[in-house]
């Protein structure tokens, strides 16, 4: 599984990405040991970290430099709005949270923390920075529903979880995100981005969105 070259430089060097993503709440996903009350403050946690992911990917449509890279941005804003929080809608709403509930719950410390560190990378720096703030969220998760839905237990009460991040329109998502990181690096850095002084400083940007990503999974183990 590769979603490009730049992204396997950044999560190789990222000191945080294992804790990320084999963190002790990911590994209760795999072996169905989690506590559901866990999983669902997490996941009305993530409900509201997604509003404002996705206010971060529209930024990225003002960031953007051509065409090419709104449409790319434009299409994550739709597939976050109109697919992935249709799984936080639909399983809260069986546990019998429905929408108004999951609006009116009081965002975590750390969800605030994670979600302002990417709209100030967007709104302080460029599409760049922008891309690496949200680039550990997107591709953590394809990476851990890959792994999950290959070793996790048949009876495991997450698989709709893990199959959402696992299935071919999410990976394909990831994949596009991951040239879309390849190409904005080339187009404003050369063909050669690693030799440039502002490489070490966008990777330490995603370092830190992966520190706040493994922070993120606390919320719900609580």
């Amino acid at each position: 599984m590769t979603y490009g070259r730049t992204f396997a430089a950044w999560r190789d060097a990222a000191p945080d990405w294992d804790a990320y993503t084999r963190h002790a709440f990911v590994e209760g996903m795999r072996d169905g040991t989690l506590p559901r009350a866990d999983f669902l403050a997490y996941l009305v946690q993530d409900y509201l970290f997604l509003i404002h992911f996705s206010r971060a990917w529209a930024l990225a449509v003002v960031k953007a430099g051509d065409l090419d890279e709104m449409r790319a941005c434009s299409a994550t804003v739709h597939a976050l709005l109109d697919h992935e929080m249709s799984l936080h809608v639909q399983t809260c709403a069986s546990a019998g949270i429905d929408v108004d509930a999951l609006t009116r719950t009081p965002e975590a410390i750390t969800n605030i923390a994670y979600t302002r560190y990417v709209m100030d990378a967007g709104l302080s720096g460029d599409f760049l920075d922008l891309l690496a703030a949200l680039m550990p969220c997107v591709l953590g998760y394809g990476e851990i529903g890959t792994r999950l839905a290959g070793d996790c237990a048949p009876d495991t009460p997450y698989r709709d979880w893990i199959e959402t991040y696992a299935g071919a329109e999410y990976q394909d998502a990831c994949t596009k995100a991951g040239q879309l990181l390849d190409s904005a690096l080339v187009k404003r850095l050369g063909d050669h981005p690693e030799t440039s002084p502002r490489w070490t400083a966008l990777q330490e940007r995603f370092a830190t969105a992966t520190r706040l990503e493994v922070a993120f999974w606390s919320l719900g183990r609580a």
